[in-house]
């Protein structure tokens, strides 16, 4: 299993592809109480044929070691490129998605020479006040012991637009999945992420990224919905915003095809 020691701490990788004189790798950050893993059916296979692709867990999760303690994105983003160091890349085009996009803005504002180009799926730059009630909400219920089945439907719920809920016998494929292999994490790491998202604020700060930025959402997302995407395209100076019609929060996933194609003609323009 490849780790390696970033802060004191292993963190698990995996690189996917050959590397590519003409391109930078593409680092993939995942999002909140998912692994790398998840990065491996329908992204890591497209994106890797053009392009080296690094996907790695956050701390905590499955093969990353964790201190127990609150962090923050920023600090998240800190493991990234300390990450980067150990593996000797000095710059690559960043991907995240909802937690994973809020550590893409603090890598990409702490260490600007070491980002080509970011892409933002699904996030915030500041939650409002939905956003962290619900938050909260989610932290608290896994702090009390609520059963894996429930929080994944709870989930389910803000993460996937109506259509696809409607298709019961894929939601219970989707449950029972994480039935028998368990979540990827802690329930308390789970509320520590939720606790990092929730303090998490690049609001002031956005106009001071000047990467060539992709904003990427679905229609129907409901975790963040279409105005934090404005906020983001509308502050970030070489940003642009791409809204894909079918799908919601797990865009990625409900329209993959889509997902990978505008992602991969962004970063090859």
């Amino acid at each position: 299993m490849p780790t390696v020691l970033v802060s004191g701490r292993k963190i698990y990788y995996e690189l996917h592809g050959e590397p590519n004189e003409s391109s930078h790798p593409l680092i993939l950050v995942m999002g909140m109480g998912g692994s790398c893993k998840g990065w491996l059916a329908l992204q890591v296979p497209e994106f890797s044929k053009q392009r080296q692709v690094l996907i790695f867990d956050n701390r905590g999760v499955a093969g990353s070691e964790d201190d127990g303690q609150p962090f923050t994105t920023a600090e998240l983003a800190e493991d990234t490129v300390g990450l980067m160091d150990a593996l000797g890349i000095a710059r690559a085009d960043v991907l995240g998605a909802f937690m994973g996009g809020m550590v893409a803005q603090h890598v990409a504002l702490a260490h600007p020479a070491r980002v080509g180009r970011l892409v933002l799926v699904g996030t915030y730059a500041r939650a409002d006040a939905k956003r962290r009630m619900l938050l909260e909400d989610w932290a608290g219920l896994m702090r009390a012991g609520i059963p894996l089945e429930a929080m994944v439907r709870k989930r389910l719920v803000w993460t996937l637009q109506d259509e696809t809920l409607e298709q019961t016998d894929l939601i219970e494929t989707m449950v029972d999945f994480f039935k028998r292999e368990g979540a990827p994490l802690s329930p308390d790491l789970f509320a520590r992420q939720c606790e990092a998202c929730i303090e998490h604020d690049t609001a002031d700060r956005l106009r001071e990224i000047d990467h060539e930025t992709l904003v990427l959402c679905g229609r129907q997302d409901q975790l963040t919905p279409p105005k934090f995407h404005r906020e983001l395209a509308d502050e970030i100076p070489n940003a642009r915003l791409v809204t894909i019609a079918f799908g919601a929060h797990l865009v990625m996933a409900e329209s993959a095809e889509r997902f990978n194609q505008i992602v991969l003609q962004f970063l090859e323009d």
